[in-house]
């Protein structure tokens, strides 16, 4: 795992050092002993663990500097693309949001654990955590399995004018974004940018949609989860 990683990263043009590793693996290590009881991850193998997570996650170093940011990770399950952001990039501020408590629970003990700074793990809803914080991060990220435009209205408003949203996606995703681009407008952003990549030592080739938060969000948004489910933008 840790030579896959090693090499990735260099692959990637990410500089990391030998602390960052150990972190990463301490972070895996804790995930899997966990994952025995918990459902966190189908992805076992530590070798798929360094690709289709850990690098995975790391693409978004490529294409943004979080340096000394404030980003939220929205619905961010077992703690990506957060927690490998986080460890790569330690001096950003970060959040991870999530509404399952127990996933919550896992990555609280992960940041007290591993004496990680800068850093916390909420539950809570997206769309409620926005009337606490709502306009005040420079990024908000998402791996979460939704729609565009659902995450977008989960996201956005949490980001500040001239922020950026970054979501992952994969690389079929044309229509997904084309649909949701009215969307994306009424809340404020528009997409930018869209940057295909192919994870280091595999063949698979996944996206990430970058949205410039153009405008405020109006105050109508989000909705509460249940209307953004029966009727999305």
């Amino acid at each position: 795992m840790n030579e896959l990683l090693k090499t990735g990263f260099a692959e990637m043009g990410l500089a990391v050092t030998e602390e960052q590793l150990a972190q990463l693996q301490a972070f895996t290590a804790r995930m899997l002993e966990t994952n025995r009881v918990m459902n966190l991850t189908g992805i076992t193998q530590p070798d798929e663990i360094a690709t289709k997570h850990l690098l995975d996650c790391a693409s978004l170093l490529t294409v943004a500097d979080f340096s000394q940011k404030s980003v939220v990770d929205v619905g961010c399950g077992a703690g990506f693309p957060g927690m490998p952001l986080h460890i790569l990039c330690p001096d950003c501020e970060l959040t991870l949001l999530d509404s399952l408590r127990k996933r919550i629970v896992f990555l609280q003990s992960c940041i007290d654990g591993m004496q990680l700074t800068h850093m916390e793990a909420v539950h809570a809803r997206a769309e409620e955590f926005a009337s606490r914080r709502r306009e005040t991060y420079d990024f908000a990220v998402s791996r979460a399995v939704a729609q565009l435009n659902v995450l977008a209205e989960l996201s956005l408003p949490l980001v500040k004018p001239g922020g950026l949203f970054i979501a992952m996606k994969g690389k079929d995703s044309d229509e997904e974004i084309e649909a949701a681009k009215q969307a994306i407008a009424r809340l404020g952003g528009e997409c930018t940018r869209i940057v295909d990549y192919t994870i280091p030592h595999t063949d698979i080739t996944h996206r990430l949609v970058m949205i410039r938060k153009k405008n405020p969000t109006p105050k109508q948004y989000p909705r509460p989860f249940r209307k953004i489910s029966a009727n999305p933008l």
